[in-house]
């Protein structure tokens, strides 16, 4: 696979950094072809104006947010936007709709804008209004003719979603005439309301004829229009990945009964077409699918993402409703080393392949994962960090450095977080790779 220098560097540093890189997953993506197909196809139904929900289980460590960040790339193959939400109690709780939604929009990302981009995809929207109007024949010299025929445009484009939400396309009229007569500070300002964010001054909400904040009850409908505007500014869709929702185990159980009916909401308005175009992506543990302080809690929920897990995993069905991460065994791990060497191999030192061998890197995930209990699911970061940071990268630099003979893998608890530290002693451990 040939592979741009610029999206190889930016793999290899964040695999130096110990962390998810943002691109080019693809080339990292072990064990996922056989979801690949399924996952594909729901992402056309998306692009075509369906809807889709998807629940992935894994234990911490399975690659849950590796996943979800490949399939981010993948649906935006497929035309849609991106959103990825972490649910957390104290900055994202769940059961406050309102506040996921403004953090959608603060991690709206496409093809071509990176976060946010809520601003690019409305600009785009307003002037395919305009060009749309100028199709029908409104003379462009006609200014006022022309502001006439998209006001209409945006009306008739915005007539479901103004239903449920009518403040949504008086806030659009709002930045629009903002934007015209250029008065910068109330266009933000009705953009940033817009996004869902609080506390916007009280004059841009005057101008654009609104009032107060978006509430729960209010995000659905904003999410709605939301997505009329991705669909008529060349977006086919969009993939909101909504992901470690297993921290609903922790928060109060009144919080918690909260945020699994909100849940359940988003699931039945998923199903009931209200969202052409949106596909919903949530990840989680086992034991928030299982337990008694998860989806089990609310049993309408339960019944909606039921899915049978007792036969062997190579059976599992990906086209199922919840699909399942077995997280990788040691052969997973190997591959996944020697990938990753072939890629920064490209433009290094040709002692790469030679040095680091495939012998070598067997052993060195080998040791990683006896540093880790043995528990080669929760290895992959820390061998990838280990083997970019410590191994190749001085492969790279010194000609005689030969990690068999210089390099001893210590495993530090300070490098380590909370899951890996479970995993391993408190107390750095000296390892020897043969």
């Amino acid at each position: 696979m040939k592979v741009s220098e610029r999206r190889r560097r930016e793999v290899i540093d964040a695999l130096r950094r110990g962390t998810v890189p943002s691109a080019g997953l693809d080339l990292l993506a072990v064990g996922l072809d056989r979801f690949t197909e399924a996952l594909d196809a729901e992402l056309v139904t998306a692009a075509q104006g369906g809807s889709v929900f998807k629940a992935v289980r894994g234990e911490y460590g399975a690659g849950k947010t590796f996943f979800a960040r490949w399939l981010a790339e993948r649906a935006k193959q497929h035309g849609l936007a991106v959103a990825e939400v972490q649910i957390s109690e104290t900055e994202t709780p769940l059961h406050k709709l309102e506040t996921v939604y403004r953090r959608l929009c603060e991690n709206l990302s496409t093809a071509e804008f990176s976060p946010s981009a809520l601003r690019s995809i409305v600009d785009a929207w307003m002037f395919t209004l305009e060009e749309d109007s100028l199709a029908a024949g409104v003379p462009e010299t006609d200014t006022a003719a022309l502001e006439e025929a998209v006001a209409v445009l945006l009306e008739k484009r915005l007539a479901e979603v103004s239903r449920s939400a009518p403040t949504f396309a008086a806030a659009l009229r709002g930045y629009r005439t903002a934007v015209a007569e250029g008065d910068a500070a109330t266009a933000e300002g009705v953009l940033a309301w817009l996004g869902g964010q609080p506390h916007v001054a009280a004059s841009a909400k005057r101008a654009a004829g609104v009032r107060g904040d978006l509430d729960h009850f209010g995000a659905l409908g904003f999410l709605q229009g939301l997505l009329t505007v991705l669909r008529d500014s060349g977006h086919r869709g969009l993939l909101l990945v909504l992901d470690e929702v297993e921290t609903l185990q922790r928060v109060r159980s009144d919080v918690r009964d909260k945020a699994l009916n909100a849940l359940r909401q988003l699931v039945d308005e998923v199903y009931s077409g209200r969202f052409p175009g949106l596909y919903v992506l949530i990840t989680g543990t086992p034991a928030f699918f299982e337990g008694p302080q998860g989806i089990q809690r609310l049993a309408p929920l339960a019944s909606r993402l039921a899915t049978d897990f007792t036969t062997e995993p190579r059976f599992d069905n990906p086209r199922a409703v919840q699909i399942r991460l077995p997280g990788f065994a040691h052969d997973g791990l190997l591959e996944l080393g020697t990938r990753v060497r072939d890629l920064y191999a490209v433009g290094a030192s040709s002692r790469i392949a030679s040095v680091v061998d495939d012998a070598y890197i067997a052993a060195l995930a080998r040791a990683v994962a006896g540093s880790l209990g043995g528990k080669v699911g929760v290895a992959p970061r820390v061998f990838l960090k280990k083997l970019v940071g410590e191994v190749l990268d001085r492969v790279d630099q010194f000609p005689d450095f030969d990690p068999r003979v210089h390099y001893q893998l210590t495993v530090g608890a300070g490098e380590l977080n909370e899951v890996e530290r479970n995993a391993a002693s408190l107390d750095d451990i000296p390892l020897d790779v043969p």
